[in-house]
């Protein structure tokens, strides 16, 4: 039996390899780990910049994740949730787990008030794409740019 439930300070390890992990696997980045972890550890923190659900098994340990961040839109009013991580430790894909995350997520933002669920997915990553399409997203006219502020 898996059940989702708010992420936890003790999950920060876990979901810093999960975040880690994910990179690795949907852009082929790397970056450095205790940076990930950092990030990780401030929006567990803060609930103002991250919000973090883990999926646990029947013994209780933590196999995916999901955290969202929001961005208010004054065209509408009203927050967007975007899933900013989303993991799944390989054997447990593939089998309606997915759906689990999201609906958690879902009545999150709903009892929030928030106005729509949003994600971005790198577009070669095909089995996410349609494992999102499967769960209602659909694709937005909108192309994604970043303007880097780091040093390089």
């Amino acid at each position: 039996m898996f059940k989702v439930r708010k992420a936890v300070p003790a999950d920060l390890d876990r979901l810093a390899a999960f975040a880690y992990a994910e990179a690795v696997e949907s852009e082929q980045s790397s970056f450095p780990t205790d940076t990930v972890r950092r990030g990780v550890a401030a929006g567990l923190a803060d609930s103002a910049l991250a919000r973090y659900w883990v999926l646990v098994d029947g013994e209780g340990e933590v196999v995916g994740s999901i955290s969202v961040v929001r961005e208010w839109s004054d065209w509408r009013a009203g927050y967007y949730w975007w899933i900013q991580s989303l993991y799944l430790q390989p054997p447990y894909r593939g089998k309606g787990l997915l759906k689990l995350l999201l609906e958690k997520v879902r009545e999150e933002a709903a009892a929030a008030g928030a106005v729509e669920l949003r994600l971005y997915v790198n577009k070669g990553n095909e089995r996410a794409i349609r494992a999102y399409l499967r769960e209602g997203f659909v694709d937005l006219p909108y192309q994604i740019m970043a303007l880097s502020l780091l040093p390089e």
